[in-house]
């Protein structure tokens, strides 16, 4: 049996070490890890960026809750980041982890291509629904953050 899997291609017009920034930094994962389409925080992701470290997937408000955890898999800045993926229910549990590789490749004069797989999704189709949306969002959204210096326009009533 094969297991799910989303790949997402994008080619951004930046260099590797600001598209890794934008990755790993707080201050930027704030900036365009939010929905430009639909209401809610922004997010941010936490950790150290070291092989065997937690990562974390924030909400970037009061709550600061933790809506996604993993370890850092593989981190060789600035070309590929691995990270498993799991709900914080399920955080312990190594064989409920999906796993994200993110591969930052020069293409070109002044473009690079960003290839985001997301394997291992058989176990939750919760999962794969969710995030066959939403990397889509947050990925469109780091292209425009990084190419123009701004985010997409947040709905309103966004917080």
């Amino acid at each position: 049996m094969t297991k799910p899997s989303f790949v997402y291609v994008t080619y951004i017009a930046t260099t590797p070490e600001k598209v890794w920034r934008a990755l790993v930094d707080t201050n930027v994962t704030r900036e365009y890890w939010a929905s430009p389409i639909e209401d809610g925080p922004a997010h941010v992701n936490v950790s150290d960026w070291k092989p065997g470290s937690r990562w974390e997937h924030q909400r970037a408000d009061d709550t600061r809750a933790v809506v996604i955890v993993g370890k850092v898999v593989e981190s060789i800045p600035p070309r590929r980041l691995v990270l498993t993926w799991a709900w914080p229910k399920e955080a312990e549990d190594d064989s409920k982890h999906s796993r994200v590789t993110f591969d930052i490749e020069p293409h070109g004069d002044g473009l690079i291509r960003l290839t985001v797989t997301h394997e291992d999704l058989e176990r939750d189709p919760k999962m794969l629904a969710g995030i066959s949306s939403g990397w889509p969002k947050v990925l469109s959204n780091l292209k425009t953050l990084l190419e123009t210096g701004r985010a997409l326009p947040r709905s309103p009533s966004a917080t």
